[in-house]
């Protein structure tokens, strides 16, 4: 009996050391992608981030420790709940203040009709951000254009511009190629500005021809909060009223890349519309000075129909506007243009490609009497610049 007994005990020390050795590891939650900042005003910062299970989420913050206010996102009287992506917008905030936030994420394990069983719960870092402000004597910000997925060049190009703060950050389209799956987007675009700045400033998606490809390209705004959910819309900070546009793509709409699937001439008569408004605004007319931002630049073109279009419908508009200036992209040739007489009368500012040796980062500093240009290789070498006076 005595062997017995020893031969059961170590059958069941061998079993138990089987179950733990091929036990399936728990779960930890994490946050995949983010806390990144998007769509800021004077009273309003949105944050959002992606987890790796299913959550309800929220964004503690104040001006100071502790953070003992909460925001969350709730729509016709639900909190969101049950996703992975999670977008949370702090309104009621003051112009030109400094917060602290942090992101929390309640893992989801049973969505009930009458209960719900959770999980754990993480807590992401305190990050710090500002809103923006009209007041603000001056302002700094940068334009990445055409970076074509070309995550080290991205990663380069902003280390690069590390050495001296800004505001806010423009990706002027193309930052990635056609459009697949969510991981493109989150490895090309969110990890990297997370990584890099967009925890704590943020970054503005102005999108490029490329990103209107794919079949993951109508999920793209998913990943981005804009005023309205739109792709064009406009915003003050500091001394500058900005227009963001979106061209659309370089073709015609009836061009049989596109499948009988896009409508971008009717998209850029919408648009023409809304710029015909928005530049008799006080804002508009007011602000020291008007910068346009868009992929495409709006030039005669004897082979492409999208920059014709927009020369013909939006140039006469951004005239009659007054803009101090525009930043595009798309040729991946860097060039510096001023204005020209019956041709435009604002100077264009077209950043490079996505190769070494073209890629170029934008950097723009704007006082209540000056709006000055710096445009830099990402070899280091300075290869454009251009002022613009106050009127």
């Amino acid at each position: 009996m005595r062997d017995s007994g020893v031969h059961v005990r170590s059958a069941s020390a061998v079993f138990l050391w089987a179950l733990l050795s091929f036990a399936v590891p728990c779960h930890a939650l994490s946050i995949v992608a983010g806390p990144y900042l998007q769509n800021p005003s004077e009273t309003s910062m949105t944050v959002m981030w992606i987890t790796d299970a299913r959550c309800t989420s929220w964004v503690e913050y104040g001006t100071t420790d502790p953070l003992d206010q909460r925001a969350f996102h709730r729509e016709h009287g639900l909190i969101d709940a049950d996703r992975t992506m999670h977008r949370v917008r702090i309104e009621g905030l003051s112009a030109g203040q400094r917060y602290q936030y942090r992101v929390c994420s309640r893992e989801i394990l049973k969505f009930e009709p009458y209960k719900v069983t959770y999980g754990e719960t993480i807590q992401g870092e305190v990050h710090r951000f500002r809103t923006l402000s009209r007041q603000q004597q001056s302002i700094a910000f940068i334009v990445l254009n055409d970076i074509h997925q070309r995550t080290d060049i991205l990663t380069s190009l902003m280390k690069q511009s590390a050495s001296k703060p800004y505001d806010l950050v423009f990706l002027n389209g193309d930052i990635l190629g056609h459009i697949e799956d969510e991981p493109q987007v989150i490895n090309h675009v969110l990890k990297p500005c997370t990584d890099l700045f967009a925890q704590e400033i943020p970054f503005l998606y102005v999108r490029g021809n490329h990103e209107a490809r794919g079949r993951y390209a109508r999920m793209l705004p998913d990943y981005l909060a804009t005023p309205h959910g739109r792709y064009y819309y406009s915003f003050a900070h500091g001394p500058v009223h900005f227009l963001v546009m979106d061209g659309g793509e370089d073709k015609e709409d009836t061009s049989p890349e596109y499948s009988g699937l896009v409508d971008f001439d009717r998209y850029r008569d919408e648009q023409q519309a809304w710029l015909a408004k928005e530049i008799r605004t006080e804002a508009h007319q007011t602000a020291p000075f008007r910068v346009v931002l868009v992929h495409i630049p709006p030039m005669p073109s004897e082979r492409w129909h999208g920059p014709d279009d927009l020369y013909n419908k939006w140039r006469p508009l951004f005239n009659q506007g007054k803009v101090d200036l525009m930043i595009s992209g798309h040729t991946h040739r860097y060039a510096v243009m001023a204005p020209e007489e019956g041709i435009r009368d604002y100077p264009m500012v077209i950043g490079g490609g996505p190769k070494e040796g073209q890629a170029t980062v934008i950097r723009v500093e704007a006082t209540r009497d000056t709006l000055r240009v710096v445009m830099t290789r990402d070899d280091g070498q300075v290869v454009g610049t251009y002022q613009v006076e106050a009127d």
